[in-house]
């Protein structure tokens, strides 16, 4: 199974998100989909159960999405999650801070639903090799 936690302030992007998740053959048959339109909230969420990917906004209500990577990246239980940002703020600069961050992905808004899904595919395999290799 694939969790999957997408972290949005608008809930239409969440729905679009979710509808390019569920059942895309990148993923799989089993992806379970929890949603969030607050960092603080995303945070907490975390603290309760792990995820194989987040999926992140870069501007949200309370913290700056690319604040949220760093978050994550010091979390020892969260840090080899895979990361995809998804924003319509997609400059170099933007995609350069995210990856230094930590980010496995950029994918800029509006987004084709297979773009995604084979983001977070990419980012959860390659998460998942450095989990093997690190043990």
């Amino acid at each position: 199974m694939t969790r999957i936690l997408l972290i949005d302030d608008s809930a239409a992007m969440r729905a679009h998100m979710r509808a390019a998740l569920e059942g895309a053959p990148q993923l799989g048959p089993a992806v379970e989909i929890d949603e969030t339109a607050s960092g603080f909230e995303a945070l907490r969420r975390m603290h309760r159960g792990a995820y194989d990917a987040v999926i992140i906004d870069i501007h949200l209500p309370d913290i700056d999405g690319l604040e949220l990577i760093r978050f994550i990246r010091q979390s020892r239980h969260h840090r080899d999650v895979a990361v995809v940002i998804v924003s319509s703020m997609s400059s170099p600069r933007e995609r350069e801070r995210a990856f230094r961050l930590g980010a496995h992905a950029f994918v800029a808004k509006p987004f084709a639903p297979d773009t995604l899904a084979s983001a977070v595919r990419r980012g959860v395999a390659s998460s998942q090799l450095r989990l093997r290799v690190a043990t």
